[in-house]
């Protein structure tokens, strides 16, 4: 059976008003003439807020329309609301409603990656490659319209800079965290879930974003025996043994089997294992002041002790 092409209609306008309609419409458009934006770094997840996605379109539909341009090798690229075109497949729907945009493949990405990035809950390599991609527009854009034969290197580096200000402008973010950010796509695929699984706090990420491919597949060895996620500080350690050409396995194994700072300050004791021995009925105020007052017993046994 041939496949439906599909049929975008505009009111009848002249001049300059047609033309900006027929830019950009809204209209029903089957599902399999939709693909996804290529290389977008944002991930559609079945989690629970997709779960309630899924009812809210079986009961309502899809309210707001899905941002889309034409692509030459046919169909249409999606811009905006990739959770959605899943959401509407896994409701069952045939069709969503458009708004068709023309943009070239620079714009294009600027505007993928500023509609998504409006999204609460964005994940830190969702947001790492967003803004690596947009940096790399920016730089592209300027490039074309005005960069010369004679341009030289300092000149293009001026022109990074311009680009990152630009983009700490509009993210509101500082030009140095949006650089941060940018260096965790040098994290290897393993490591970097770990950090939007929050397994890796961010800044010791970034430190371990300068480890070599090949160091980081060991790291993972290393963080695996020490059945522990590094510090900062021990992620600026294995950073320097990096640098110095000293970052085997045994060297990071030993940072990493190393006693924290926060672990000498602190004694934790999971409520599961305290629980067993007191009541119910007891508050964790009434089980910390009986734990006090046990000690304090125990202290002034011990001091007796010493003294006979």
């Amino acid at each position: 059976m041939a496949k439906a092409k599909t049929s975008i209609t505009t009111e009848n306008r002249s001049g300059s008003a047609a033309d900006a309609a027929a830019k950009e419409q809204r209209t029903e458009m089957p599902l399999s003439d939709l693909h996804p934006f290529e290389g977008h770094p944002f991930k559609v997840l079945d989690d629970e807020l997709m779960e309630q996605t899924v009812e809210s379109i079986k009961q309502i539909g899809v309210v707001s329309p899905l941002i889309v341009r034409p692509d030459p090798e046919g169909g249409f690229e999606i811009l905006s609301r990739h959770r959605r075109l899943h959401a509407a497949q896994l409701a069952g729907l045939e069709t969503v409603p458009v708004i068709v945009k023309e943009m070239d493949d620079d714009a294009a990405i600027i505007f993928m990656v500023d509609s998504n990035l409006q999204r609460e809950n964005i994940l830190p390599s969702e947001r790492a490659f967003s803004y690596k991609m947009k940096l790399e527009a920016m730089k592209h854009q300027g490039e074309r319209s005005d960069l010369q034969p004679e341009t030289t290197s300092r000149q293009l580096g001026e022109k990074l800079q311009t680009s990152v200000a630009v983009m700490s402008e509009e993210m509101g973010e500082s030009q140095r965290q949006i650089q941060r950010f940018i260096r965790l796509t040098n994290l290897i695929p393993e490591i970097l879930d770990m950090v939007d699984e929050k397994k890796i706090a961010f800044n010791p990420a970034v430190e371990l974003s300068y480890l070599k491919p090949s160091e980081q597949k060991e790291f993972l060895e290393a963080m695996d025996y020490a059945q522990a996620s590094p510090s900062l500080s021990q992620a600026q350690r294995l950073k320097k043994l990096s640098q110095e050409g000293g970052c085997t396995l045994d060297a990071m194994c030993e940072v990493m089997n190393e006693i924290k700072k926060d672990e000498l300050d602190h004694v934790t004791i999971k409520n599961e294992v305290l629980r067993k021995y007191f009541p119910k009925s007891y508050t964790p105020k009434q089980m910390q002041d009986t734990i006090i007052r046990l000690l304090e017993k125990w202290q002034r046994s011990k001091q007796r002790d010493m003294e006979r």
